[in-house]
């Protein structure tokens, strides 16, 4: 499902790969946007002393017990996401390059709106902690063969020539005593833009912070063809 790039060519789940991350570092450019009173931040606006994991495009905090993994393309080899999980609970991140006068956030939510329903699910725009966002209930085949639903919770924030975009799974998307920890998580990712010429809803690069062991070959489970929720083969990190 191409959320971001129209036309462009969704990308399977077995064409996804899972590595996993480690530790920090720079900074870089940034254009006026309005003030916010939370994060995801600019690097030029942050000034605490929080250790977060560099991740290229991201830098994402760290909390005692959480795993990290980085979503690999297998075919273009480019880091695609990154996803955090704590207690059965996953917040996938991403980051995308922005108009330097509007955001995209409004335009994207529909666009995930229309293809949750097309593929069968159902889904409400609500107010949330970061501004608008989705609560999806994603179509999924069951074990006994029947078509039940997933929750999502899809968040989005628009900054200085960029939007990060937070998909939270698990029992955080239903239950606020456990999204409150990937919240706190979100909250905290701050974002290096760079001073690259990107188009609008490109995706700004990810990357593995350290050096990964080979990923550990096993099946994959089967999921609905939706990008921001399918996973491949992967190494954990417990942090």
């Amino acid at each position: 499902m191409a959320l971001f790039r129209r036309g462009a060519k969704d990308i399977a789940p077995d064409d996804i790969t899972e590595a996993e991350a480690e530790v920090e570092a720079p900074d870089e450019d940034v254009v006026q946007a309005p003030a916010r009173t939370r994060g995801p931040w600019d690097v030029d606006e942050v000034e605490d002393e929080l250790a977060r994991v560099d991740l290229g495009a991201l830098r994402v905090p760290g909390i005692p017990g959480m795993e990290l993994r980085m979503e690999i393309d297998k075919a273009t080899e480019v880091v695609s996401a990154a996803s955090v999980s704590i207690d059965g609970s996953q917040l996938q991140l991403q980051a995308y390059a922005a108009p330097r006068t509007d955001g995209i956030w409004d335009e994207i939510r529909e666009e995930i709106a229309a293809s949750v329903v097309q593929q069968g699910g159902s889904v409400d725009d609500l107010p949330g902690p970061f501004g608008r966002e989705l609560l999806a209930r994603l179509p999924v085949r069951t074990a006994e063969g029947r078509t039940g639903h997933r929750p999502a919770r899809f968040l989005g924030v628009d900054g200085p020539r960029w939007f990060v975009r937070g998909v939270i799974t698990g029992k955080a998307a239903v239950e606020p005593a456990a999204a409150a920890v990937l919240e706190q998580v979100f909250g905290g990712v701050v974002v290096i833009r760079g001073t690259e010429a990107h188009a609008p809803r490109d995706l700004l690069g990810l990357r593995l912070p350290g050096p990964a062991s080979a990923p550990v070959e096993e099946e994959a489970p089967a999921a609905p063809s939706f990008d921001p929720l399918t996973r491949g083969p992967e190494i954990t990190e417990i942090r």
